[in-house]
């Protein structure tokens, strides 16, 4: 495994990053085990969450991820081995539709993220979606409707920011970070902290891979010259980057076979960009979605890679990508294919 300097806490964790979003809707609790068993095993220290999870979201079984998390600590024994990252998600079911990023629903929602992962400290709290309209989650452009949005009907970036400096006072969490957000949210928090002499962000959890790379636009230079590591999510574009949705095709119990709402990664644009990468795969000999992570590993401004699989032969495969270094000329094709279809599942 190949590890990274996390910021400002100074941590190493692992290139790869576990992400958990399936255990419990596409996979059980003791399945959720042997996944973390496996990561462990092969060096992946660093697991990412969310209150919200799994997903896609279901109020009825809200937390169970975290749950098979915590019964894993607590059978192991091994918290101590983990870089653990999870996050508070205003979703319309939790805190009752009103969850704002202030300090009273910030400390509720680190309450019950402990609760479930049977632990008393969390080493990166993120936002899981900002409050104000946005594009994020496909949302290629950004509207009048968002920018009709007042920020004065929203909580204020500096309460947002006391409140978690005071969670890292506390000790419940070491450090925080955002995600889905853009260069402009991710300025203002970095410059209200510095503003008032506090801890600004250390992550930015958003989406990157062969399909979407709009965060090398704004976001990347941000990140590199403020020392803010992208946390990279949905590498394979929901599977679709392994090549498994090609010519059509619908695998029993994939994700996308189960739920549509994730179609903006099987759109015209983004499956024939999806079929020229994986004739590259081919012609080169590797595996799609081996080549599809070893790009995202390669890229300097990601701090960890966030790979999900609902097997843990699937897992392996995408651990051992860290290990595959693409050629000068698998770089260059795949270059050519971005300039053809740029982002086609922003």
């Amino acid at each position: 495994m190949k590890y990274e300097t996390l910021p400002q806490i100074h941590e190493q964790v692992s290139k790869i990053c576990l992400g958990t979003m399936t255990w419990g809707q596409q996979n059980d609790e003791s399945e959720a085990h042997a996944q973390m068993d496996m990561a462990l095993t092969a060096g992946v220290n660093f697991w990412d969450t969310a209150e919200m999870y799994p997903s896609p979201p279901d109020k009825d079984k809200q937390g169970d991820t975290e749950r098979h998390i915590g019964t894993w600590f607590a059978k192991n024994k091994q918290r101590d081995k983990v870089i653990l990252a999870s996050k508070m998600s205003p979703m319309s079911f939790l805190r009752d539709g009103q969850s704002r990023f202030n300090a009273e629903h910030i400390g509720q929602a680190i309450d019950g993220n402990l609760k479930r992962l049977q632990t008393d400290y969390i080493d990166v709290y993120q936002l899981h979606w900002p409050e104000r309209q946005t594009n994020f989650f496909g949302q290629r452009g950004y509207t009048e409707d968002m920018a009709a949005q007042s920020l004065d009907d929203l909580t204020p970036f500096l309460e947002t920011i006391r409140a978690l400096n005071d969670e890292i006072k506390k000790g419940r969490i070491r450090a925080y970070g955002l995600s889905n957000d853009t260069a402009w949210g991710l300025v203002r928090y970095l410059w209200e902290a510095d503003k008032n002499g506090l801890i600004a962000p250390i992550t930015v959890q958003n989406p990157y891979s062969l399909l979407n790379r709009l965060y090398e636009v704004g976001m990347a230079e941000i990140a590199h010259r403020e020392n803010v590591g992208l946390l990279a999510y949905s590498p394979l574009g929901f599977g679709v980057l392994s090549g498994k949705y090609l010519d059509g095709k619908r695998p029993e119990g994939a994700r996308l076979t189960k739920y549509e709402r994730f179609g903006r990664y099987v759109n015209e644009q983004a499956l024939s960009a999806t079929e020229q990468y994986a004739k590259i795969a081919d012609d080169a000999g590797l595996d799609m979605a081996q080549m599809s992570l070893a790009f995202v590993n390669s890229r300097a401004f990601v701090t960890s890679n966030i790979i999900g699989a609902t097997s843990t032969k699937q897992l392996k495969s995408n651990i051992d990508s860290i290990d595959l270094t693409l050629s000068a000329d698998v770089l260059e094709a795949i270059e050519a294919v971005h300039t053809e279809q740029p982002n086609p599942s922003p």
